[in-house]
Protein backbone atom coordinates (compact mmCIF):
# COMPACT_ATOMS: atom_id res chain seq x y z
CA UNK A 1 0.00 0.00 0.00
CA UNK A 2 2.91 2.34 0.72
CA UNK A 3 4.32 1.82 -2.76
CA UNK A 4 1.03 2.95 -4.32
CA UNK A 5 1.60 6.40 -2.79
CA UNK A 6 3.13 8.73 -5.38
CA UNK A 7 4.88 10.68 -2.62
CA UNK A 8 7.37 7.83 -2.20
CA UNK A 9 8.03 7.32 -5.93
CA UNK A 10 10.92 9.83 -6.18
CA UNK A 11 12.79 7.87 -3.51
CA UNK A 12 11.99 4.59 -5.27
CA UNK A 13 13.41 5.99 -8.51
CA UNK A 14 16.55 7.12 -6.69
CA UNK A 15 17.03 3.69 -5.16
CA UNK A 16 16.44 1.98 -8.49
CA UNK A 17 18.92 4.24 -10.27
CA UNK A 18 21.65 3.50 -7.70
CA UNK A 19 20.99 -0.21 -7.28
CA UNK A 20 23.69 -2.64 -8.32
CA UNK A 21 21.89 -5.92 -8.94
CA UNK A 22 25.12 -7.90 -9.14
CA UNK A 23 26.40 -6.81 -5.72
CA UNK A 24 23.09 -7.00 -3.84
CA UNK A 25 22.22 -10.36 -2.23
CA UNK A 26 18.77 -10.47 -3.78
CA UNK A 27 16.85 -13.78 -3.81
CA UNK A 28 15.49 -15.14 -7.06
CA UNK A 29 11.87 -14.18 -7.56
CA UNK A 30 9.32 -16.95 -7.92
CA UNK A 31 6.30 -15.24 -9.47
CA UNK A 32 3.97 -17.65 -7.70
CA UNK A 33 4.95 -15.97 -4.42
CA UNK A 34 3.54 -12.63 -5.57
CA UNK A 35 0.45 -11.34 -3.79
CA UNK A 36 -1.96 -8.55 -4.75
CA UNK A 37 0.19 -5.47 -5.53
CA UNK A 38 -2.30 -3.10 -3.84
CA UNK A 39 -4.19 -5.36 -1.42
CA UNK A 40 -6.17 -2.97 0.81
CA UNK A 41 -7.74 -0.18 -1.26
CA UNK A 42 -10.27 2.04 0.45
CA UNK A 43 -12.43 1.81 -2.68
CA UNK A 44 -12.72 -0.52 -5.66
CA UNK A 45 -14.70 1.29 -8.34
CA UNK A 46 -15.66 -0.70 -11.43
CA UNK A 47 -16.93 0.62 -14.75
CA UNK A 48 -19.68 -1.11 -16.69
CA UNK A 49 -19.95 -0.92 -20.47
CA UNK A 50 -16.67 0.79 -21.32
CA UNK A 51 -16.01 -1.14 -24.56
CA UNK A 52 -18.40 -0.98 -27.50
CA UNK A 53 -18.04 -4.74 -28.03
CA UNK A 54 -19.34 -5.43 -24.51
CA UNK A 55 -22.18 -2.93 -24.92
CA UNK A 56 -23.27 -4.73 -28.09
CA UNK A 57 -23.05 -8.25 -26.65
CA UNK A 58 -24.95 -7.06 -23.55
CA UNK A 59 -27.68 -5.63 -25.81
CA UNK A 60 -27.44 -2.24 -24.09
CA UNK A 61 -27.52 1.35 -25.34
CA UNK A 62 -24.15 3.05 -25.82
CA UNK A 63 -23.53 5.09 -22.63
CA UNK A 64 -23.07 8.85 -22.68
CA UNK A 65 -21.44 8.90 -19.22
CA UNK A 66 -19.58 6.28 -17.19
CA UNK A 67 -21.71 3.73 -15.35
CA UNK A 68 -20.12 2.47 -12.14
CA UNK A 69 -20.54 -0.19 -9.48
CA UNK A 70 -18.27 -1.31 -6.65
CA UNK A 71 -16.40 -4.40 -5.62
CA UNK A 72 -15.85 -4.79 -1.88
CA UNK A 73 -12.14 -4.45 -0.99
CA UNK A 74 -12.25 -7.88 0.67
CA UNK A 75 -12.72 -9.43 -2.79
CA UNK A 76 -9.13 -8.53 -3.76
CA UNK A 77 -6.68 -11.41 -4.05
CA UNK A 78 -3.38 -12.15 -5.77
CA UNK A 79 -2.38 -13.02 -9.34
CA UNK A 80 -1.98 -16.73 -8.66
CA UNK A 81 -4.49 -17.21 -5.85
CA UNK A 82 -7.37 -19.63 -6.14
CA UNK A 83 -10.77 -18.19 -7.06
CA UNK A 84 -13.23 -19.88 -4.69
CA UNK A 85 -16.77 -20.03 -6.07
CA UNK A 86 -19.62 -20.89 -3.71
CA UNK A 87 -21.01 -24.40 -4.13
CA UNK A 88 -24.30 -24.48 -5.99
CA UNK A 89 -23.67 -21.27 -7.93
CA UNK A 90 -23.40 -22.47 -11.56
CA UNK A 91 -23.15 -19.15 -13.42
CA UNK A 92 -19.69 -17.88 -12.43
CA UNK A 93 -18.26 -15.61 -15.14
CA UNK A 94 -14.95 -13.92 -16.00
CA UNK A 95 -14.17 -10.32 -17.03
CA UNK A 96 -10.56 -9.47 -17.96
CA UNK A 97 -9.76 -5.84 -17.12
CA UNK A 98 -7.08 -3.18 -16.94
CA UNK A 99 -6.95 -1.77 -13.40
CA UNK A 100 -5.78 1.78 -12.65
CA UNK A 101 -4.42 2.51 -9.16
CA UNK A 102 -4.72 6.03 -7.75
CA UNK A 103 -1.53 7.45 -6.21
CA UNK A 104 -2.66 10.40 -4.12
CA UNK A 105 -5.74 11.81 -2.43
CA UNK A 106 -7.56 14.00 -4.94
CA UNK A 107 -10.89 15.60 -5.80
CA UNK A 108 -12.20 17.37 -8.91
CA UNK A 109 -9.23 16.36 -11.06
CA UNK A 110 -9.21 17.75 -14.60
CA UNK A 111 -8.75 15.41 -17.56
CA UNK A 112 -5.52 17.22 -18.44
CA UNK A 113 -4.00 16.31 -15.06
CA UNK A 114 -5.69 12.96 -14.46
CA UNK A 115 -2.63 10.83 -15.27
CA UNK A 116 -0.68 12.84 -12.68
CA UNK A 117 -2.60 11.07 -9.89
CA UNK A 118 -2.07 7.53 -11.24
CA UNK A 119 0.38 5.32 -9.35
CA UNK A 120 0.28 2.48 -11.85
CA UNK A 121 -1.49 -0.12 -13.94
CA UNK A 122 -2.17 -3.77 -13.15
CA UNK A 123 -4.36 -6.60 -14.45
CA UNK A 124 -7.61 -7.65 -12.84
CA UNK A 125 -10.40 -10.12 -13.44
CA UNK A 126 -13.87 -9.12 -12.29
CA UNK A 127 -15.23 -12.55 -11.40
CA UNK A 128 -19.03 -12.37 -11.28
CA UNK A 129 -21.91 -14.58 -10.14
CA UNK A 130 -24.42 -13.91 -12.94
CA UNK A 131 -27.18 -15.80 -11.16
CA UNK A 132 -26.96 -13.43 -8.22
CA UNK A 133 -26.24 -10.38 -10.38
CA UNK A 134 -29.53 -10.63 -12.27
CA UNK A 135 -31.71 -12.23 -9.58
CA UNK A 136 -35.06 -10.43 -9.21
CA UNK A 137 -36.49 -8.27 -7.86
CA UNK A 138 -33.37 -6.02 -7.70
CA UNK A 139 -30.14 -6.62 -9.62
CA UNK A 140 -27.22 -7.31 -7.27
CA UNK A 141 -24.24 -6.12 -9.31
CA UNK A 142 -21.95 -5.19 -6.41
CA UNK A 143 -22.70 -8.19 -4.20
CA UNK A 144 -22.36 -10.62 -7.11
CA UNK A 145 -18.87 -9.29 -7.86
CA UNK A 146 -17.62 -9.05 -4.27
CA UNK A 147 -17.33 -12.58 -2.91
CA UNK A 148 -13.97 -13.27 -1.30
CA UNK A 149 -11.35 -14.00 -4.03
CA UNK A 150 -13.54 -12.53 -6.82
CA UNK A 151 -10.96 -9.81 -7.52
CA UNK A 152 -7.58 -11.26 -8.56
CA UNK A 153 -5.05 -8.52 -9.35
CA UNK A 154 -1.44 -8.26 -10.42
CA UNK A 155 1.03 -9.66 -11.13
CA UNK A 156 2.78 -6.29 -10.81
CA UNK A 157 2.03 -2.57 -10.64
CA UNK A 158 3.64 -0.73 -13.56
CA UNK A 159 4.01 3.06 -13.50
CA UNK A 160 2.45 4.88 -16.49
CA UNK A 161 5.80 6.17 -17.78
CA UNK A 162 6.86 2.61 -18.62
CA UNK A 163 4.25 2.28 -21.39
CA UNK A 164 5.08 3.49 -24.92
CA UNK A 165 1.53 4.87 -25.05
CA UNK A 166 -0.35 4.89 -21.75
CA UNK A 167 -3.65 5.27 -23.65
CA UNK A 168 -3.07 2.18 -25.80
CA UNK A 169 -2.43 -0.77 -23.49
CA UNK A 170 -3.19 -4.34 -24.56
CA UNK A 171 -5.47 -6.70 -22.62
CA UNK A 172 -6.09 -10.43 -23.14
CA UNK A 173 -7.92 -13.20 -21.30
CA UNK A 174 -8.05 -16.99 -21.48
CA UNK A 175 -10.17 -19.70 -19.86
CA UNK A 176 -8.72 -23.21 -19.92
CA UNK A 177 -6.47 -22.21 -22.82
CA UNK A 178 -9.28 -20.68 -24.89
CA UNK A 179 -8.48 -17.08 -25.90
CA UNK A 180 -11.73 -15.48 -24.75
CA UNK A 181 -11.04 -11.73 -24.71
CA UNK A 182 -8.70 -9.25 -26.40
CA UNK A 183 -8.74 -5.45 -26.57
CA UNK A 184 -6.69 -2.30 -26.14
CA UNK A 185 -7.33 0.61 -23.83
CA UNK A 186 -7.52 2.83 -26.91
CA UNK A 187 -10.86 1.04 -27.47
CA UNK A 188 -12.31 2.54 -24.27
CA UNK A 189 -15.51 4.51 -24.62
CA UNK A 190 -14.29 6.62 -21.68
CA UNK A 191 -10.53 7.10 -21.44
CA UNK A 192 -8.62 6.74 -18.18
CA UNK A 193 -8.42 10.54 -17.93
CA UNK A 194 -12.17 10.86 -18.47
CA UNK A 195 -12.89 8.18 -15.86
CA UNK A 196 -10.76 9.87 -13.19
CA UNK A 197 -12.15 13.34 -13.93
CA UNK A 198 -15.75 12.09 -13.88
CA UNK A 199 -15.39 10.02 -10.70
CA UNK A 200 -13.50 12.71 -8.80
CA UNK A 201 -16.34 15.16 -9.43
CA UNK A 202 -18.41 13.19 -6.94
CA UNK A 203 -16.07 11.46 -4.51
CA UNK A 204 -12.59 11.86 -3.12
CA UNK A 205 -10.12 9.34 -4.51
CA UNK A 206 -7.45 8.05 -2.13
CA UNK A 207 -3.99 6.66 -2.70
CA UNK A 208 -4.37 2.94 -3.37
CA UNK A 209 -7.93 3.12 -4.69
CA UNK A 210 -8.63 0.87 -7.66
CA UNK A 211 -10.49 1.87 -10.82
CA UNK A 212 -11.46 -1.25 -12.77
CA UNK A 213 -11.82 0.17 -16.27
CA UNK A 214 -14.36 -2.28 -17.68
CA UNK A 215 -14.28 -5.51 -19.65
CA UNK A 216 -14.38 -6.10 -23.37
CA UNK A 217 -16.55 -8.48 -25.38
CA UNK A 218 -16.26 -12.24 -24.96
CA UNK A 219 -17.55 -12.80 -21.43
CA UNK A 220 -19.03 -16.20 -20.65
CA UNK A 221 -22.70 -15.23 -20.41
CA UNK A 222 -22.71 -13.73 -23.92
CA UNK A 223 -21.07 -16.65 -25.70
CA UNK A 224 -22.87 -19.39 -27.62
CA UNK A 225 -22.87 -21.76 -25.89
CA UNK A 226 -22.41 -19.96 -22.57
CA UNK A 227 -19.06 -20.51 -20.88
CA UNK A 228 -19.10 -20.69 -17.07
CA UNK A 229 -16.16 -21.24 -14.75
CA UNK A 230 -16.17 -24.65 -13.08
CA UNK A 231 -14.14 -26.55 -10.55
CA UNK A 232 -10.62 -26.89 -11.97
CA UNK A 233 -10.91 -24.08 -14.53
CA UNK A 234 -7.86 -21.89 -15.10
CA UNK A 235 -8.44 -18.16 -15.69
CA UNK A 236 -5.55 -16.21 -17.23
CA UNK A 237 -5.42 -12.43 -17.62
CA UNK A 238 -2.61 -10.49 -19.27
CA UNK A 239 -1.89 -6.77 -19.61
CA UNK A 240 1.00 -5.41 -21.68
CA UNK A 241 4.20 -5.00 -19.59
CA UNK A 242 2.28 -5.89 -16.40
CA UNK A 243 2.38 -9.64 -17.00
CA UNK A 244 -0.02 -12.56 -16.88
CA UNK A 245 -2.11 -13.77 -13.94
CA UNK A 246 -3.07 -17.44 -13.66
CA UNK A 247 -5.89 -18.22 -11.23
CA UNK A 248 -7.29 -21.71 -10.68
CA UNK A 249 -10.96 -22.08 -9.76
CA UNK A 250 -12.30 -24.14 -6.89
CA UNK A 251 -16.00 -24.71 -6.35
CA UNK A 252 -17.26 -25.47 -2.88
Amino acid sequence: MTLADLDVHPELRRLAANADAESLPLPLLDQKDLQAPVPRPSKVIALALNYASHVIESKKTMPEEPHVMVKFPTSICGPFDTIVAPHGRPMIDFEAEIVVVIGRTCKAVSEDHAWDVVAGIMAGNDISDRGEQFRPPIKQFSMAKSYDTFGPTGPSLVTPDEFPDRDDIGLDGWVDGLHTQTARSSDFIFSVARQIAWLSRFCTLNAGDHIWTGTTGGVGESRTPELWLKDGSIVETEVDLVGRMRNPVKVG
